[in-house]
């Protein structure tokens, strides 16, 4: 397998920027899923590294070599790059064996090799009952797992997937990110996932990047990005957060903590051990870490929208009476009702200071 290394890569489309000095280092044998939102680049930068888009700037290399950069691109035919695409791009007159052994065939393998070699990536994917049949005649995850088969057929130095199971129902999807994580320990290839889905990229992923605007805006452990997200894009994209604004931070009792007035009530958040102790910053949250205070004075006063039955808890939607442009939401227990309209108190049980706001 192979390290990928991307290196102030930068790419135009029409005098429009969609990459702008993206680095990013992806380890020997790592999976990294990269997600953000549409148009973030994620899937520019996918085409870059497989070899079918030219950079204005930049290098990716792999380990040591240099495979692009403006001035020199190597084939992706010669990149030893597997790619699984959101439409499995399967020939429809072949069998699920002639698709997996097709690129073999193409680089002049022997057929008795071919065979063996398509049979082998089959049966890693639990597929090679199904060797016969054509694509018409499987389900959307066993089309998906022959995408699979045939990239692992090839011995693909490293792996790319552009959203794999956006085509799949809910409950497919669950069943093939166990496929994919248990393909990932098997193989131990170097493998890079675009998504748009935040569940997909926390349940496979070793390491996360988050795009905005063709930038990288944070790499990190998917805990990493959940609980200390580096700037505010970070913290509102991540598991649906939100940002507050805190005032007169000082330093808390505790070592990674600080004492925080949110809309007037005092919080102990946490923070980086080197954070200043300014007047104004950003609080990053999630609707977990806010409670149903049990008395007024042990929270900040809002007033209540609507509320939401989620089947374990009620997600309760408000706005705070102090900032009555935002609004918030918490989760709260059934046997602590509330209705639109009531005045409710809230305390905040975690929050993380951005570093970058702070």
């Amino acid at each position: 397998m192979v390290t990928i290394a991307l290196n102030g890569v930068t790419k135009d489309f029409a005098k429009k920027r969609v990459l702008d000095d993206v680095s990013l280092r992806v380890e020997n044998g790592e999976f990294i899923a990269v997600l953000g939102p549409s148009g973030c680049g994620k899937t520019t930068m996918l085409r870059l590294i497989a070899g079918f888009e030219q950079m204005k700037a930049g290098t990716i290399r792999f380990d040591n070599d240099i495979i692009a950069s403006p001035e020199r691109s190597l084939p992706p035919e010669k990149r030893n790059v597997g790619i699984v695409f959101q439409n499995y791009a399967l020939w429809p007159h072949m069998t699920v064996e002639q698709n997996v052994g097709y690129a073999l065939k193409i680089a002049g393998v022997s057929s008795d090799e071919r065979r063996r070699r398509s049979l082998e990536a089959l049966a890693t994917v639990a597929m090679e009952n199904f060797a016969d049949r054509l694509p018409a005649d499987l389900s959307g995850g066993q089309r998906q797992r022959v995408a699979l088969a045939r990239c692992l057929a090839a011995n693909p130095t490293v792996m790319l997937l552009d959203e794999p199971l956006a085509n799949l129902d809910v409950h497919l999807r669950a069943s093939m990110e166990s496929e994919f994580a248990d393909f990932h320990r098997r193989t131990r290839a170097t493998m890079i996932y675009i998504t748009h889905d935040q569940s997909e990229a926390m349940a496979l992923a070793d390491r996360i990047a988050v795009m905005d605007g063709g930038r990288v805006m944070q790499v990190g452990r998917p805990h990493e990005l959940y609980s200390q997200p580096q700037n505010e894009m970070v913290a509102r994209f991540i598991g649906n957060g939100f940002v507050l604004p805190v005032t007169n931070i000082q330093r808390g009792a505790r070592d990674g903590t600080v004492d925080v007035d949110v809309f007037g009530h005092r919080s102990v958040v946490r923070a980086r051990k080197d954070q200043s102790m300014v007047a104004r910053a950003s609080l990053g949250l999630h609707p977990g870490d806010l409670k149903l205070a049990g008395t007024a004075n042990d929270g900040f006063a809002a007033q209540v929208e609507r509320t939401t039955y989620r089947g374990g808890h009620m997600q309760v939607h408000f706005r705070p009476q102090q900032a009555p442009h935002l609004t918030l939401s918490l989760h709260a227990s059934h046997d602590r009702p509330v209705a639109a309209g009531d005045t409710i108190s809230v305390c905040v049980g975690d929050g993380w200071v951005i570093p970058e706001a702070a």
